[in-house]
């Protein structure tokens, strides 16, 4: 069916009509008086000479969810539909999703009822197919999304906002609009009323839309989208957000699993372990074995015990809040998709950690959680568990302010603590600003650091280059972290795809890590380190790990801050381990049996100790012209003959896919070493063909390493040079 004629194709079009209803429904009181003024507000758009009809959508589009791309005029004829413009970096349109939800509960595609997503990006990185993937998969949606990278239909319809609902006619004849986010009474007022009345006149159809759910197609994985990770300082464990999983990790510092804590599905419940329930948890924070958690989209902050084994809630009621001021007892306070927590300490300067500072990124506004009585600057003494705003208007802004209830945050997502002078400041990632802003522990003004521009409305001066202050771009940072050895701050530029470093005395930023390529390089030196979106990130080990929710690869990766070296953290349960969450692991390679003609090379020995990660560089050389076989995948495999538990946690295989960008092996020594020597083996398989192809071969080496371990601290350890030159004779460096 053609598109018809239309009146303009702009949503004002609809504009004096819907006005004049919303007005009429403030003056109603029962459901059927609504009920009533819809259904005629109908009547009158369905009898306009012309429908304000939508533009189709264009070809070439990429589409999600779907087996092939939609057409409004042949495929939706029929059916009342919902566009939702939307960008995934958006706090807005995440709050928007828990309605659309229910309402596909409510109503399904057999009832006449389609939800579409319109991707229109803000960002750059979000025009991305593969980052609107991992959104979809984020925030569980599972009706058809459209990216309009180019936001052609955005513009056609004159859309300005994010979020934007169009509701249409099963003509696709635009009926209503809704702007913003919390019109849930309205959104299903409208939907019901208009599958009731073209219901009646014959004109809802019930075939089915093909939906093909992109998550179907995932592999299983050991993380799922982690948002945030800390350290405990006392026993070095570490907690991580496993926000796609809806659960909490407490891990080693192999990572074995101690505590697996909610999930594989997201609900709100408190109680013992085996009970409890979360929903996309992001921000952690530890101290004498309790966890304090921002429960994104429950709207909660919740507390773990692990001594007690028991989960509780002490901020927030369960339902996004819209105060902006707070003041209530925590459980009794509604908040608003917490993002990040760090422990601060009152004016008292006694007592440490009894103040937990919260990101509240649906309000853009920081606040406080009083854990023990005590005092924020310049305020009164307040009572313990007084929830209440510290800083930020809630207007969406980039506003410095000596005054902290007069600055504007845009969404902020990541904090950190600096108490020692001369710094006495939060640190925050402002994500939707794109800045980093400080906020002083002793006055609570709000200042600039890096990134933005001076015009506290612009929220679109975003980029990816090093350099001082405002001349600094940053593209959506979600996590900054303290380095209190160094006196830096370490950010997660995560729509950069890159860990940045800035230093606050001369607020220069520059790239720590990270080529802004999304590839995952599990091992490699800061310079190849690749990225996909870090949602958070903090240090360990006394100032040596830089541990990175590396949130889109699904993994947690450490840098180490003196070798420059990047890996990736093993996750593993044990048999002890306290996992009522789900744990999927990859099917790890076998190895192959080496030939007879495979050489085998001993190396010197090295000493290390207990904690320590050795390194093993892959320096192969092909015969000249020569090139890796394709469809044939190169391997390495570590082994450790006899000393098995050397390898427990470990990555114990990986592939060669480019002999230009070879991996880099790390083992990492176990804390509880069975034995003072061992002999690590690494083999490697290689299959390769001549510049021509017209010859293959499969070649293999194996390396010995044999270890003496101490229990002195060493100190660094130069990586061990794995080097081969097919062809010719095999040398090999320490």
């Amino acid at each position: 069916m053609a598109a018809p004629g239309s009146r303009g194709r702009s949503l004002s079009g609809l504009l004096p009509a819907q006005t004049s209803l919303e007005y009429a429904l403030l003056d109603a009181v029962t459901q059927q008086e609504k009920d009533s003024l819809v259904y005629q507000y109908l009547q009158k758009v369905d009898g306009w000479e012309q429908d304000l009809s939508v533009p189709e959508f264009p070809e070439g589009l990429e589409w999600l969810n779907t087996e092939e791309p939609i057409s409004v005029y042949k495929d939706l004829c029929g059916k009342i539909v919902i566009l939702d413009f939307f960008t995934y970096c958006c706090i807005n349109c995440i709050h928007l999703l828990p309605d659309l939800h229910a309402l596909e509960h409510t109503y399904s595609d057999k009832d006449g009822l389609l939800i579409i997503g319109v991707h229109s990006a803000k960002f750059p990185n979000e025009k991305v197919l593969d980052n609107i993937k991992s959104a979809v998969l984020r925030y569980n949606i599972t009706h058809p999304v459209v990216n309009d990278a180019d936001a052609s239909l955005w513009q056609e319809l004159e859309v300005s906002c994010w979020p934007t609902l169009v509701i249409l006619g099963p003509r696709g004849n635009m009926l209503f609009s809704l702007i913003g986010e919390g019109h849930k009474d309205k959104l299903f007022l409208y939907t019901s009323i208009a599958l009731k009345y073209y219901k009646d006149r014959g004109q809802i159809r019930d075939d089915k839309i093909g939906i093909k759910l992109y998550k179907d197609s995932l592999p299983p994985s050991p993380l799922l989208f982690p948002g945030k990770v800390t350290v405990d300082q006392v026993t070095n464990r570490l907690v991580i957000a496993d926000t796609g999983h809806h659960r909490i990790l407490v891990v080693w510092k192999n990572g074995q699993i101690q505590y697996s804590i909610g999930g594989p599905n997201p609900g709100r419940k408190d109680g013992i372990f085996s009970e409890s329930t979360f929903n996309s948890p992001q921000g952690v924070a530890i101290m004498n074995n309790i966890i304090y958690v921002a429960d994104t989209q429950n709207h909660l902050i919740r507390k773990i015990d692990l001594e007690a084994e028991k989960v509780s809630t002490v901020a927030g009621i369960g339902i996004q809040g819209t105060d902006k001021e707070g003041g209530a007892k925590g459980e009794q306070q509604p908040i608003s998709s917490p993002w990040d927590v760090v422990f601060g300490t009152s004016g008292s300067e006694v007592q440490r950690g009894d103040i937990l500072w919260i990101a509240m990124a649906g309000t853009h506004q920081i606040w406080a959680l009083l854990l023990d009585s005590g005092k924020l600057p310049k305020k009164n003494e307040l009572t313990k568990g007084t929830c209440l705003r510290f800083a930020g208007s809630g207007n969406e802004e980039n506003r410095n302010n000596a005054y902290p209830h007069k600055a504007g945050f845009a969404q902020p997502s990541g904090l950190s603590l600096a108490s020692e002078d001369p710094w006495s400041c939060l640190f925050v990632a402002d994500s939707e600003s794109s800045t980093v802003r400080t906020i002083s522990l002793k006055d609570g003004a709000v200042k600039h650091l890096v990134g933005g521009e001076r015009d506290p409305m612009n929220l679109f001066a975003f980029g990816d280059v090093d350099g001082v202050g405002i001349n600094a771009k940053l593209q959506h940072p979600l996590g900054v972290t303290w380095d209190k050895k160094r006196n830096l701050l370490y950010v997660a530029d995560s729509y950069n795809h890159k860990i940045k470093v800035v230093d606050p005395k001369t607020k220069n930023c520059t790239t720590l890590a990270g080529t802004g390529d999304t590839h995952n390089i599990t091992s490699s030196s800061f310079t190849e380190s690749t990225f996909n979106e870090p949602g958070g990130l903090c240090i360990g080990e006394n100032g040596q790990l830089l541990y990175v929710a590396d949130t889109n690869n699904h993994q947690i990766k450490m840098m180490d801050l003196e070798t420059k070296m990047v890996s990736v953290l093993p996750i593993f349960r044990s048999e002890n381990a306290v996992v009522d969450g789900p744990f999927l692991v990859e099917k790890q390679k076998t190895l192959p049996k080496l030939p007879k003609s495979a050489p085998s090379i001993r190396l010197s020995p090295v000493t290390v100790c207990a904690g320590q990660t050795l390194q093993f560089k892959l320096r192969l050389e092909l015969p000249s012209g020569s090139k890796l076989t394709e469809g044939v995948p190169s391997c390495w495999f570590l082994r450790a003959e006899g000393n098995e538990w050397l390898l427990q946690g470990q990555i114990p295989s990986g592939d060669i896919e480019n002999i230009s960008s070879q991996p880099t092996i790390s083992l990492q020594i176990p804390d509880d070493c069975l034995s003072l020597e061992a002999i690590v083996s690494v083999s490697v398989f290689l299959y390769y063909c001549s510049a021509d192809s017209s010859a293959c071969m499969m070649k293999a080496i194996l390396f010995s390493q044999p270890l003496q371990i101490t229990d002195t601290q060493q100190g660094c350890i130069a990586p061990v040079e794995l080097r081969l030159l097919f062809g010719d004779f095999f040398k090999c460096m320490s």
